[in-house]
């Protein structure tokens, strides 16, 4: 069985957060965050993907969030053609280390899943702008899928699983990237939000009209709609009731939020010590319907071990729920 095939599938945590427990150099507030490690020290993308295959995830999303053809050339200096290659390079460190891990365990490989990350427009400018969505008043959709047409590309000819579209803070955006998605026809895709507060996208639309709209371009091909990198304190209100009018298409849902820290490019991450911890919020979400779940930034792979464990608390309540319910 293949992890689309389980009831909960468990993602992974934040790359660059747990990549910091592999490098000296310096990571987060970089143009490139994590994926100029890509080019520098691939060897430390391997042993982070492997961090989070042993901590339980059962998918592991590409080191590409960052990643771009003019990110690359702009910052590290290669031409488009290696720019490329690096993004299809990503994938294979992926499943270098899904290969290591299954020899470790003795499974089979396949059955961990590897989804290509694609950041927003914003991702690239290194302005924060991925947080507002501020770009897409003066960027047109086509100006987007034109930007991230290659990315996905590259991903798809690697040999993803699927596509994970991720920290979208912008309808608009999103729109584009599920229509871009058709050009791809067997591809599969999830699209995560990032959203400000606990009804609206980053960038002010009410987040359940603009999933419900994503989903009803694509349904097809969208396997789950959802949030991420966003406070956990704001998942339960986005979701609830988001499906109470689709009983005969309902949205399978996704939720990989932060730590619930704050950042700014001044001063980084704080305010640690006012977070509640992911976990604690798991099986709230889960009885809301949520079925791939995971971390975002701030999230190490000792999160992602007590997420599963308490997806795996769930699970067996509910099969006790069942069983006695069939006596």
């Amino acid at each position: 069985m293949c992890a689309l095939e389980s009831d909960i599938v468990v993602l992974d945590g934040g790359f660059a957060t747990q990549l910091c427990r592999h490098v000296s150099d310096p990571v987060d507030g970089t143009p490139l965050w994590s994926a100029s490690f890509l080019y520098t020290n691939p060897d430390a993308v391997i042993k982070t993907h492997l961090d989070f295959l042993r901590a339980g995830a059962e998918v592991l999303m590409t080191n590409t969030y960052q990643a771009s053809i003019e990110g690359f050339v702009n910052h590290l200096g290669l031409n488009e053609e290696d720019s490329y290659k690096l993004i299809k390079n990503a994938v294979h460190l992926a499943k270098t280390a899904r290969s290591q891990y299954a020899k470790e365990v003795g499974a089979i490989a396949d059955k961990i899943l590897i989804a290509g990350a694609i950041g927003p427009y914003g991702s690239a400018l290194h302005d924060c702008s991925e947080y507002t969505g501020s770009y897409v008043s003066h960027v047109s959709k086509k100006e987007m899928a034109d930007w991230h047409r290659p990315r996905m590309q590259a991903l798809i000819e690697a040999g993803v699983d699927l596509l994970a579209f991720e920290t979208i803070p912008a309808q608009s955006e999103a729109e584009a990237l599920v229509e871009l998605l058709k050009e791809f026809p067997q591809q599969k895709a999830w699209l995560v939000f990032s959203c400000k507060d606990n009804f609206h996208t980053c960038h002010g639309e009410k987040f359940q009209d603009a999933a419900k709209k994503c989903w009803e371009i694509n349904s097809s091909q969208l396997i789950a709609v959802g949030v991420n990198c966003l406070s956990p304190k704001y998942v339960s209100s986005l979701l609830k009731g988001i499906n109470k009018d689709k009983t005969d298409n309902p949205i399978p849902l996704i939720v990989y939020p932060n730590s619930g820290e704050s950042y700014d490019l001044e001063r980084g991450w704080f305010d640690r010590d006012k977070c509640c911890p992911v976990e604690d919020y798991v099986q709230e979400w889960l009885n809301l319907g949520v079925t791939y779940i995971g971390g975002c930034c701030r999230t190490y792979a000792d999160d992602i071990t007590r997420i599963k464990k308490e997806v795996n608390k769930w699970t067996s309540k509910r099969k006790i729920i069942e069983t006695n319910g069939h006596q």
